[in-house]
This record gives C-alpha cells, structure tokens and sequence, in this order.
C-alpha cells in the first residue's frame, strides 16, 4: 500500500485531446512513481466544465489506487492552490487568418495570467512544462510573472520533437529507439528546431558511421520531424493528441526521477550557454540529476551547419520575445 504523502498535479486544458490522453496515465503512476499518490487538480474553461466534469467521472471509475482526490474548476488559483507539478497544456490555437504575432499576444496574455497564479499559490519547488504552443514563449512569459518561484522552474516541451526524430531514426538503421543515444533538439518547438543527429550514437557508435545516407539525414529526416506536427493534421485531421501527451509523460517523468546521466530535450532557460541570448527559453540537450535538477550538458560540438540551424531557431525565439515584449511591460 502506497504510504507517500501525495502530490498536487495541476493540468490546465483537461477535457481536450491533449490533457484527456494525460491525465489518466498520470493517475495511474506512470509518471511520478507506482508507489506515489497523486491529487489531480484540472483547469478548463467555463464553457467546457461539463465536459471537464464527465473526464473526472471516468478517472474516478477507473478506480486507481493511487489517485486521492480529482479536483476540476474554472478557476487558476484552485487548480494551481500547493501544486507540487503543473502541466500547462492549454492555450489558443492559431486560426486561419491569424497572423503570428497575433497568436503570440492571445496566448501572452493567458499565460501572463497562469504565470501570476502559479507564483501566488503553487509549491515554491513546483516543477512547470508548457505544452501548449508556442511553448517556448509561452514558458518564458509565464516565468517573467515569477518572483516568489525560480523561473528556471519553467520548462516547455520539445521531448515530442526527440521522440519523433528517435522514430525516424530507428526506423532507417533497423535498431531499436533504445540503441540510439545522445540525440538532442536544439532550438525552438516550431519547424525551425534542430534534431542534431551528428553528435548521435548507435549502440555506441557515431550514428552517422551507421546511417551512411547523409542526403537522408540532412534532407528528408529534418523535414520530416521539423513538419511531423503538419503531416499528422493532414492525415488525420486533428493535431498530435496521444503522442504529445507521451512526451509531456516523458519529459516530466525524467525531470521528476532523473535520467541517470542520459541526455534529454528539455526547452529550459538559458544561461547563456553555446552562446544562446540568457533568459531565452530554447531547447539544449539536458541532464537530470537524482535531485531532480536540469543541466544543460557542455562541450558538445556543433560544426558550422548545425551551429546556422541552431542559430536560425534562436532568431525565431528572439523575434517572439520582441513580439510579447510590450505585454511584458504592462503585465
């Protein structure tokens, strides 16, 4: 019988694709341990309460054992009130006609609200993944409302953008995605991140030594991850749903128990690192200590390609924070 205190996990957008896909898993202890019980606080719009309400039904009867309580509110301090892990899932989706900045301003503004409200009454130590896009600057908003929280708690996902190069990967060498190491994505989660494979191992040995076929790597490969998002709208006529919640699983499970010296891709605040602008929220390859500390791994070499593509994602970065800047200032 599971005799940890419990957790506090708030997850905004619950009743939509991504965060229905979450929570259950959450519930059942594949992300913060099998012996460790959880409280699930859910967020939602006041329009979408009702549905909010039937997902709570259906995690209550699935009778997991280590699920306490189910708390769903329209209301951000409730669902954020001592939570020790938050998902930030929820945010405006782009629609036709909506130009970028537009978008990035909408969303501004959401999460200069959830970034007040985490500050105010979430655990000090909580641990925060932005999912909903742009998630880069959407973390690096929600962050800046900080003063009680370290904003180096603010994380947002590029783990799908990892576990979709992995797949491609393992697909062409014939290997298992466990057999592929030291893969990481730089960048922005936008069509400008870079998947870098020339720092990649296969069982051990330099991955491209093994996937001779550099005009694959260099062409079809980076356009199939850097477009998957599209591609997967197309086919099936909704965005990725299941397989973001399994990175936001991914992500968060490794920053909660550590990666044991294994690199992850964790959009994190930069320290200015490889030369990348400080405070910027960009993806660098990440280790998790036992602690359940990030650190940007060092010495990794970039050749002159791969340094332009980092670069031309950090520029997207950049022009998003010029774009949410005046937001900034008023918040």
């Amino acid at each position: 019988m599971a005799t940890k205190k419990p957790i506090r996990v708030a997850v905004t957008g619950a009743a939509g694709q991504i965060g229905y896909s979450l929570i259950f898993p959450i519930a059942a202890g594949d992300v913060f341990g099998k012996d460790q019980p959880v409280i699930l606080q859910l967020l939602e719009l006041p329009i979408a309460l009702t549905g909010l309400k039937g997902v709570e039904m259906e995690l209550r009867d699935c009778g997991h054992a280590l699920l306490v309580d189910v708390i769903s509110t329209d209301d951000e301090r409730t669902a954020f009130k001592d939570a020790d892990a938050i998902f930030l899932v929820g945010s405006k989706p782009r629609v036709a006609g909506m130009e970028r900045g537009d978008l990035l301003k909408d969303n501004g503004r959401i999460f200069i609200g959830q970034g007040k409200a985490i500050d105010e009454v979430a655990a000090e130590t909580c641990k925060v993944l932005v999912v909903g896009n742009p998630c880069n600057t959407n973390a690096f908003i929600a962050s800046q409302m900080t003063k009680r929280i370290p904003r180096r708690n603010f994380t947002a996902m590029t783990r799908l953008d990892q576990n979709r190069a992995l797949a491609q990967l393992s697909q062409k060498a014939g290997v298992a995605v466990t057999e592929i190491t030291d893969l990481a994505v730089w960048g922005n989660h936008s069509p400008t991140m870079y998947p870098d494979f020339t720092n990649a191992k296969i069982s051990g040995r330099p991955l491209t030594e093994v996937i001779t076929d550099t005009e694959w790597l260099n062409g079809a490969f980076l356009k199939t991850v850097q477009q998957r998002g599209k591609a997967i709208i197309e086919a099936r006529g909704k965005s990725s749903a299941a397989s973001a919640a399994w990175a936001a699983i991914d992500h968060m499970h490794d920053w909660w128990h550590g990666t044991n010296g294994a690199w992850v891709s964790m959009a994190v605040i930069s320290d200015g690192s490889y030369g990348t602008p400080e405070g910027l929220i960009t993806s660098f390859p990440c280790t998790v200590d036992a602690n359940g500390q990030y650190h940007i791994v060092q010495g990794v070499v970039l050749d002159a390609t791969a340094q332009g593509r980092v670069q031309a994602s950090i520029d997207e970065l950049l022009e998003e924070r010029a774009f949410v800047a005046e937001l900034l200032t008023g918040a």
